[in-house]
């Protein structure tokens, strides 16, 4: 219980005298961004991670069993990189009560952004050996274009990364939002949103290499893309990103702020009629989200090494639901362990029981909210309180 302390004069014949008076307001304190074992467990990772990965990509030799591959690298870095998408959907979904199926879409933007500098950056290396970019010569292209200005810079290209997915956000949000659009209703505008910008980016004509897309990239802020440093850099970058990301989705739910955005998630109208304009609120978390799913398609890209439309099929926007149901909505670190669960088990089948996959995702689909309605950090939360009763 949170105690305030109010002290109010009381003015008296001949005298002065002041007292306090304390009340005490019901509002619940405010939850610790991170219990001391939880900062001790993210501490010895951080230090783990900080240490093992470039000891074990670059120094170890390739005949040893701790030796980190390429293949390794890059499928771990964007199994981090969904990880990320993932706690941004969660930060809507799981906290503010919005269903996106098309934030597919922001990911796939953040990747072109950072694809348009991979490919200024191949500069004559390319097939053609021409200022432009290997499809434009193809397509027999003369100039670049008016948006294809200023992406030789790293800095402009980040940049790009950020305010491109956040402009879209935000004007979608703010004509979705202010129309009272809700529910199943808001959900498949936002999957027809990602569709026709996906059947958009398949257009030659648009000037994103049409099917084909961004790919064949030789270098990185003036490094070879390929280079085992190059990789571990990126690699770390990636976790550090999803390391910041988590704690601040984790400072926001617990603030004041997190407090009204998840009551507009249950109960919106009477939080209208306390006071307060939904909005706002649901236009900060909605572009945020979005903010961080452009990043982490920054982040894929480099690694993975292309950039196509399909990545802004409406498919990938609903498998990034299944992460965080998977594991569990409106905990944070439930999407984030979904995303490693579902993509490694892609990974799994699609090595060695290609034709299978589809067939597992779906039950998944069907199975989870049957048996796992609250996730696999449900799961954990029960099996713990289990075992402190039968510690009790």
């Amino acid at each position: 219980m949170t105690v305030a302390t109010s002290t109010s004069p009381r003015h008296t014949l001949g005298a002065h005298d002041s007292a306090a008076e304390t009340f005490a307001l019901g509002l619940p304190a405010r939850p610790a961004l991170l219990s001391r074992r939880a900062w001790l467990a993210l501490i010895a990772l951080i230090v783990a991670m900080g240490v093992g990965v470039p000891l074990c990509a670059l120094v170890l030799p390739q005949s040893s069993a701790l030796h980190l591959s390429a293949y390794t690298m890059t499928l771990v870095g964007k199994l981090m990189c969904y990880a990320i998408a993932a706690l941004a959907l969660d930060l809507v979904w799981g906290y503010c009560g919005i269903l996106s199926l098309g934030h597919g879409l922001f990911f796939a933007l953040g990747g072109y952004a950072i694809g348009m500098y991979l490919m200024r950056e191949i500069g004559h290396d390319g097939k053609y050996g021409s200022d432009l970019p290997d499809f434009m010569v193809f397509l027999d292209w003369h100039s670049l274009p008016w948006y294809w200005q200023g992406t030789q810079h790293l800095g402009v290209a980040l940049l790009l990364v950020v305010l491109v997915p956040a402009v879209v956000a935000w004007v979608f949000g703010f004509f979705t939002f202010r129309s009272r659009v809700k529910g199943v209703y808001l959900s498949i505008i936002t999957q027809a949103m990602t569709f026709a910008a996906m059947l958009l980016f398949y257009r030659n004509e648009t000037g994103f290499g049409g099917n084909n897309g961004f790919t064949d990239f030789k270098r990185i802020a003036g490094m070879p893309i390929t280079h085992p440093g190059t990789r571990t850099v990126l690699f770390l970058m990636t976790f550090a990103v999803l390391v910041l990301a988590f704690l601040g989705a984790r400072a926001i739910v617990t603030s004041k702020l997190g407090r009204v955005v998840t009551a507009v998630r249950d109960g919106e109208t009477r939080l209208m009629f306390l006071g307060y304009s939904p909005l706002g609120y649901k236009l900060f978390i909605w572009t945020l989200s979005a903010v961080l799913c452009g990043i982490a398609g920054a982040l894929y890209v480099p690694q993975v090494g292309i950039i196509n439309p399909s990545e802004m099929s409406p498919g990938n926007s609903i498998e990034m639901a299944i992460w965080v149901a998977v594991g569990g909505r409106g905990t944070l670190i439930g999407p984030i362990i979904g995303a490693f669960a579902v993509n490694g088990a892609k990974s799994f089948f699609t090595a060695y029981f290609a034709e299978y996959w589809l067939f597992f995702l779906g039950l998944i689909f069907v199975l989870v909210p049957l048996l796992l309605p609250n996730g696999i950090m449900g799961l954990i939360e029960a099996a713990m309180k289990r075992l402190g009763g039968k510690r009790a």
